[in-house]
């Protein structure tokens, strides 16, 4: 009896871990076009779409897709608002928890207009209410509750730094997505576990034009890990010594980059929770990031977890280039 109670154990079903998500969700209106248009000039779409996005959003959207588990924290406009709804009705959909998301009464939801090109790059314009920035989050014995990790926003910092702090108190990880220029007196700076900055706000935040010096920069601010991604160059990162090390992209045809930095940024966050030691952690985030390039619809587009499997399988990266100290 024993044994068979072992078997059935050891065959039940794992709860997948729940990472919570904060930031600001995005009603996007997506074009694609052949060129971004001129100042004042015109320019027909081949394609439209209306999706939702954000970068926590994104980042739920592919954690739920690679088997993990994700909740949305963060404001948004009046209830009643069609932004609203039509992004609960899509959060629902992909199965992501929203009993964390703050209506503001009489506030907008954000909006953004996103063009795509052929390369598949993507310009965007967002607006986002400046009153939605005074939400106060639910407390954190309602948030942190079966917490696996946090991952958030840089911009989000106002509203949530203090929270992120308590989470490290607790020895939960906090995963920040920085894709603006951070100050380096930032709370955020010691209130996470791991950094992973795009190249431009990393070289901004650190007053230096060199991805590895600028994270050298940062790393004696804070015990954070550190990284910066760079697109189709990879991801560049300091390893326990401090020194720098690099994970190469995966070679795809892209079509679409809109939320590839966001479904990395969730990838990534989830291979933390499951303990994946961090080499691994970042190809398998580089392997979700690549194959969402490969299709357009923002993070609507991010694969299933048996996608990247095969292609982390399949696929030798180039040789790791390692830097120097």
């Amino acid at each position: 009896m024993t044994d068979s109670r072992m078997n059935f154990h050891d065959a039940a079903p794992k709860i997948p871990p729940r990472i919570l998500c904060i930031g600001m969700p995005v009603r996007d209106l997506t074009f694609r076009v052949s060129g971004v248009p001129a100042r004042g000039s015109k320019e027909n779409a081949t394609h439209f779409d209306e999706i939702c996005g954000g970068n926590a959003l994104n980042a739920a959207i592919g954690i739920v897709r690679l088997g993990g588990r994700a909740s949305i924290c963060g404001p948004m406009g009046d209830a009643r608002e069609a932004s609203s709804r039509f992004i609960f009705e899509k959060l629902a959909h992909e199965g992501i928890e929203t009993r964390h998301i703050m209506h503001m009464p009489g506030l907008v939801t954000p909006i953004s207009t996103v063009m795509v090109d052929p390369s598949g790059e993507r310009t965007i314009v967002t607006f986002r209410d400046p009153e939605l920035w005074k939400v106060r989050l639910p407390s954190p014995e309602k948030l942190l509750e079966d917490c696996a990790a946090i991952l958030t926003e840089s911009r989000a910092a106002e509203f949530c730094t203090d929270l992120c702090a308590e989470a490290r108190r607790r020895g939960i990880p906090v995963v920040v997505d920085v894709d603006r220029a951070m100050s380096l007196r930032e709370g955020l700076l010691n209130a996470s576990s791991h950094l992973v900055f795009s190249s431009e706000p990393l070289q901004e935040t650190a007053g230096i034009a060199d991805d590895g010096e600028a994270l050298k920069k940062i790393a004696k601010l804070t015990p954070s890990f550190l990284a910066g991604t760079r697109g189709p160059k990879g991801t560049i990162w300091l390893d326990e010594q401090g020194h720098l090390q690099e994970t190469p992209a995966f070679p795809v045809h892209t079509v679409d980059t809109l939320g590839a930095g966001d479904v990395f940024h969730g990838a990534f966050a989830l291979a933390i929770t499951e303990k994946q030691e961090l080499r691994q952690a970042l190809r398998f985030a580089s392997a979700a990031a690549a194959l969402k390039c490969t299709r357009h619809g923002g993070a609507f587009a991010a694969p299933q977890r048996v996608e990247v499997e095969q292609l982390l399988s399949q696929s030798q990266p180039a040789a790791q280039a390692q830097g120097g100290q």
